[in-house]
């Protein structure tokens, strides 16, 4: 591919990019720097990746786009919008409300994104062709063994915050990313540099004092590990610093100073419903498994299963100070799975110790 061939090829796919509805592209090469890989290393040496041991499985294909496609030379970069239209935080002052991430109170962006991926890829290789030219290519959104945050700051979306999330001068911290890997070269763009100063608002806030150090996160004590990622007993140094969050925790994206930048998603399926107005635990703690999937159908919440749901609402139930909701925990106590049985059992002991 010429120069000239290769620059207007990167015109069409940010105009493409745009009227699919992604807010920012940016272009990098299919390979992250030694720094990058040992940080990874570091990261899964230190076990700070818990129970996710997908992560130290894959972890020699992780470490760099081309160490998982040996052909890859380019990474398309895409982000995509999710702004919140109301304080993400306000809800954990109604302990009896469940507080969940942002991200996750409409539909699973992955379908969403991957989607517009596949139609971005397919207009470039259209593209391509006009010059002769063609590509192979794979689409990603977080489900393959990729680093997409470190890619993007190279690419020059954004940076790696203290908090370890990508940060950017226009879209604050509120959005997703997707890549593109190709066999065709384009040029790069220029990374972006650090610009969180001496701000220490996202360390300062984290509940359960999940970051060791600035920049590193120690993921066994992150809120959205412990609700997600992790299936078993939540330990119990947690549970209270937990409060009502249920699925996810946005302290530390909320509070970046860098959010004065945001905008509320304009993509109708990445905001929450208007009737969504953050839903009471009593309406969530009697879900049964036929219930749990159909509320949460076509939500990323529905992948970790009603029993791991229900023990969020649990610990989340013990916290809320409401003794109204004692008949449904009880009820929980006798639940076959033995982790939601002890989170109620817990949950229990905590609001009869309420005054």
């Amino acid at each position: 591919m010429t120069p000239d061939q290769a620059q207007r090829v990167r015109k069409f796919l940010q105009h493409e990019a745009t009227q699919l509805g992604f807010s920012s592209l940016a272009v990098t090469r299919a390979r992250l720097d030694e720094p990058t890989r040992e940080h990874l290393r570091e990261f899964v040496e230190a076990e700070h990746h818990g129970t996710m041991d997908w992560m130290q499985a894959t972890l020699e294909r992780r470490i760099s786009p081309d160490a998982m496609w040996h052909d890859a030379k380019t990474a398309i970069i895409l982000a995509t919008n999710y702004g919140p239209d109301h304080d993400p935080l306000a809800v954990l002052d109604h302990k009896n409300k469940a507080a969940i991430s942002v991200y996750a109170q409409n539909r699973d962006y992955h379908d969403l994104i991957k989607g517009r991926l596949k139609t971005l890829s397919s207009k470039f290789l259209s593209r391509l062709k006009t010059f002769h030219l063609e590509a192979e290519v794979k689409v990603f959104v977080d489900t393959a063994p990729l680093m997409e945050k470190p890619l993007a700051a190279q690419a020059g979306l954004g940076w790696q915050g203290k908090h370890t999330n990508l940060v950017s001068r226009d879209l604050g911290s509120w959005f997703f990313l997707g890549v593109i890997l190709t066999d065709q070269e384009l040029p790069a763009d220029t990374p972006e540099v650090d610009h969180c100063g001496t701000c220490t608002n996202c360390l300062d806030i984290c509940p359960t004092n999940a970051f060791p150090a600035p920049y590193k996160l120690d993921a066994r004590k992150c809120i959205s590990y412990l609700t997600i990622e992790h299936s078993g007993a939540i330990p119990q140094e947690f549970r209270k610093a937990m409060g009502n969050r249920i699925y996810g925790c946005d302290d530390c994206l909320a509070v970046c100073p860098w959010n004065k930048f945001a905008t509320v998603a304009e993509e109708i399926k990445l905001r929450a419903p208007e009737d969504w107005n953050d839903p009471k635990l009593s309406a969530l703690l009697g879900l049964d498994d036929r219930q749990f999937r159909s509320r949460f159908s076509g939500s990323p919440i529905k992948r970790i299963g009603r029993s791991q749901f229900i023990r969020n609402c649990l610990i989340a139930a013990g916290n809320s100070l409401d003794k109204t909701l004692l008949s449904e925990i009880r009820v929980l106590k006798d639940d076959p799975d033995e982790v939601v049985a002890e989170a109620a059992a817990w949950a229990e002991a905590e609001l009869e110790s309420v005054e």
